[in-house]
């Protein structure tokens, strides 16, 4: 049965609200597993989502010698290795580093860098962004400061073509075509102005200033429009912080262009493809892997990019096939990019539904909607991602409460207690 459409107001996210907390950051990381239902969860950090066919083939190793086999992207193109026994963190910390990917153990949790995934491949964008992202790591990994931050605070590389810049994180960095690059610290409309050479330096400052802020305030807080009020004074204290670091900066308005992840299908000289609510088959994984080249690009938006230039486009076109074989998404005229969730029952004991199994079963549904769809098994919506979009967000009734809206006008609600009347309940928040 559907319930009568309201506009009230959705709960907020806890990304904008000034969230101060009373305990420390739980966010899980390699080193840091966290205790779900069905086992030990780690969370790997993968700067820019770039990995080695190497690396890639020792994620899907530790998955199947440890974990529940399958490896699921995050919305910050990290990966999760689910099922892990408890006691299995020596081991696992000792898989990761020996593919390269625990650099810096004091630095793990913090590593969170968003980068424009097909930065230099598609001819788009202003600057190629994998300096910037080579750098930011290192100086990351260098700063005794930076091990302060907390695990949920995101740094985003954007080649100016507006897609990772869209994400929300904290400092984005996003390149102009006069080889600068603009600073955006949280939601703040200003941004800084700065040399493009100079751009990861800032990046890590302007953290690092955030830091000393949180700590002069007397107050938990792990994200930058946390801060509340005392945000718009962060950005003067980081221009006087690279002043007296000699490095030059100017206001400017922030650039509000804003564009998608990649579509599937073949773009520039990259193969793109997605994977099904983030979850990825051993089988998947080792075909991505054999297919590239040399490295594999995580997306933002649940996605994989592999680079390809040295390829044809007959190549192309034949590697993208054998990975549609696998059940990657391939083409650019799927559901599938619309349609999000978390991981629900029985992963998560706060789920009140098998939301993944709900999303596959209505995909039809969703097709029809002009807006993408998020699945959430509680009010927590994990791993919800930003701009517009229609929550499905299941209730301890049984049922689901669907909230909706374009920023066009309020947000429009209803229940759904069955899941076949989909499509009905999404005109009628969206029509």
């Amino acid at each position: 049965m559907l319930a009568a459409v309201s506009t009230a107001p959705p709960p907020s996210s806890s990304q904008a609200t000034p969230a101060p907390r009373d305990r420390g950051d739980a966010c899980p990381g390699t080193l840091r597993l966290h205790a779900a239902d069905d086992g030990a969860l780690a969370r790997v950090r993968v700067p820019g989502g770039v990995l080695t066919t190497g690396q890639a083939h020792a994620l899907a190793d530790v998955a199947r010698r440890l974990g529940d086999g399958e490896l699921h992207l995050t919305s910050r193109g990290n990966v999760q290795l689910r099922g892990l026994p408890d006691a299995c963190g020596g081991e696992l910390a000792g898989l990761l580093d020996a593919a390269g990917l625990l650099p810096s153990p004091e630095h793990e949790r913090v590593r969170n860098v968003v980068a424009s995934p097909l930065s230099g491949l598609d001819g788009r964008g202003t600057r190629e962004v994998r300096p910037w992202l080579t750098a930011l790591d290192a100086a990351l990994c260098a700063s005794a400061a930076s091990r302060g931050l907390s695990g949920r605070f995101l740094f985003a590389l954007d080649d100016g073509r507006g897609d990772v810049a869209s994400l929300g994180a904290d400092v984005t960095v996003r390149a102009t075509a006069d080889d600068g690059a603009l600073i955006s610290l949280g939601s703040a409309r200003e941004s800084l102005r700065v040399a493009g050479d100079d751009a990861p330096r800032v990046a890590l400052l302007a953290a690092e200033v955030f830091l000393e802020f949180a700590r002069h305030g007397g107050e938990r807080v792990w994200r930058i429009d946390e801060l509340g009020s005392r945000a718009a004074e962060l950005a003067p204290a980081v221009r006087r912080r690279l002043t007296e670091s000699g490095i030059g900066c100017v206001r400017a308005r922030q650039d509000t262009t804003v564009t998608g992840g990649p579509p599937p299908g073949v773009i520039g000289s990259a193969l793109c493809v997605h994977a099904p609510l983030g979850r990825l088959t051993a089988s998947q994984w080792r075909e991505l892997a054999e297919v590239a080249p040399g490295e594999l690009r995580l997306t933002p938006w649940r996605g994989i990019v592999v680079p390809a230039p040295d390829m044809t486009a007959s190549e192309r076109d034949a590697a993208l096939s054998r990975l549609a074989a696998t059940g990657l998404v391939t083409d650019p005229s799927s559901p599938w990019p619309g349609v999000g969730a978390c991981i629900g029952r029985p992963g998560c004991g706060k789920s009140h539904a098998d939301v993944r199994a709900d999303a596959a079963r209505t995909l039809a549904a969703a097709s029809g909607s002009r807006l993408p769809l998020y699945w959430s098994g509680c009010e927590r919506r994990c791993g919800h991602p930003r701009g517009d979009r229609v929550d499905v967000i299941a209730t301890a009734e049984g049922g689901y409460r669907l909230t909706g809206g374009d920023g066009d006008g309020p947000p429009r609600t209803t229940d759904l207690d069955d899941v076949s009347r989909l499509a009905t309940a999404l005109a009628a928040i969206t029509s």
